[in-house]
């Protein structure tokens, strides 16, 4: 890290790379395992995926009262009720398996929800201590953290999914483990409370005030698609990969190399957004995630897979974190909850939607899995033309009009 950046901002941006690391890994852990956990679940295959939708709709929920909450008592605070609610979520999940119910395990994906919400916070902590010169940086090293958890999480699958005589519950276990023993690295975070508005004083921006802000609607536009686009098609990757003949340590691999290419491009991604500017990584994201879906209808070796999972997370890291430091930069500190809130409810809420058509495009259309597979790439191409076309438009704005 820089000498620009101050030591309580180095402190807490490492603090929030370990959480990252380690409190991280139950995701990859649950996107691998939750669609086929749902396909021996439910009744419909076309609802295999709706454990994941669940989570994401939780996460989507829980956005705006979880920033409230950081708001006013702290970072420190909404973390650990995200650990709390990982733990639950896992616990109701594991419930829902040993009974052999896909409504509880549903309830269990929702809860979970809680925890996704508040890791999806860890970026935007990084930079509340940050300059304006080390925020792009400190964003970039915290989604680094990722690296380790997209090693830890699917080796944690081989080992724990069969560990048990019911499939997968040993997995749901060793999450609640993790959020147990990962609650203990927010004890040294430091970050203070934002100041609390006198009477009289200004509250900032109203959220539609904001969201007529060409900057902060690009980004939230360029974050929702960016986000979505990768949800959609990880979330179907396991059921194609597995659907095409090959075995679950395939799909659990494929993952894996999907998730370090989300991450391993972190550790310079901020500093080609310092150099180069915001919107042109944003571009350049949205171009990488268009080739994926090129590579994705290609065809359906395992090598496509591998291709096309790499050059979505690629794509995602470019379109994500460009999008979250365009809209650091877009607002005060006294409008911090109300847009961060607002923005993670917007993006998740389109995270759902894709989760949710991820299934029933990938089982429900055509009738095999390469049909399905083709069904999720085509449906990428509107989502690019919405989010390109509005990064156009903001890059040919006056820059006062648009900031």
């Amino acid at each position: 890290m820089t000498d620009s950046a101050t030591l309580p901002a180095k402190r807490n941006v490492w603090i929030l790379v370990a959480a990252q690391a380690f409190l991280g890994a139950q995701m990859p852990m649950i996107f691998t395992i939750g669609g086929l956990a749902g396909q021996s679940l439910a009744s419909n295959l076309c609802f295999a995926t709706l454990p994941i939708s669940m989570i994401v709709l939780g996460n989507m929920l829980c956005a705006t009262p979880m920033s409230a909450l950081m708001q006013k008592y702290g970072r420190r605070a909404g973390f650990w009720a995200g650990c709390l609610g990982g733990s639950a979520g896992a616990a109701i999940g594991a419930w829902g398996l040993v009974v052999a119910s896909f409504p509880i395990f549903l309830l269990g994906s929702f809860v979970t929800g809680i925890y996704m919400s508040a890791q999806g916070f860890y970026r935007f902590a990084a930079s509340d201590t940050a300059s304006d010169s080390f925020r792009p940086k400190a964003i970039s090293y915290v989604m680094a953290g990722g690296l380790v958890s997209a090693v830890i999480g699917p080796q944690l699958v081989k080992v724990t999914a069969d560990a048990m005589v019911v499939p997968f519950l040993g997995s749901y276990i060793a999450v609640i483990a993790i959020n147990t023993i990962g609650s203990l690295l927010f004890l040294g975070l430091d970050i203070p409370r934002p100041p609390v508005a006198k009477q009289g004083e200004s509250l900032g921006r109203t959220r539609l005030e904001m969201l007529k802000t060409p900057r902060v609607a690009v980004a939230i536009i360029c974050g929702m698609v960016s986000y979505a686009l990768m949800n959609l098609v990880m979330t179907s990757t396991p059921l194609a990969v597995v659907g095409c003949g090959f075995t679950r340590n395939d799909a659990a691999d494929v993952v894996s190399l999907h998730v370090l290419a989300m991450f391993v491009p972190s550790f310079f991604t901020g500093h080609l957004i310092a150099r180069f500017g915001v919107e042109r990584i944003l571009a350049l994201g949205l171009v990488i995630l268009a080739a994926a879906g090129v590579v994705g209808l290609s065809g359906v070796q395992l090598g496509h897979f591998y291709v096309a999972l790499i050059l979505i997370g690629i794509g995602w890291n470019f379109g994500f974190i460009g999008a979250t430091s365009m809209l650091a930069g877009a607002h005060s500190p006294a409008e911090r909850g109300r847009v961060q809130g607002m923005n993670d409810m917007i993006v998740f809420g389109c995270v759902t939607l894709a989760s949710l058509a991820s299934g029933g495009l990938m089982n429900c259309s055509g009738g095999t899995p390469e049909a399905g597979w083709n069904a999720v790439n085509y449906a990428m191409i509107p989502f690019l033309v919405l989010a390109g076309g509005s990064l156009i438009w903001l890059m040919l704005l006056p820059k006062q009009q648009a900031a």
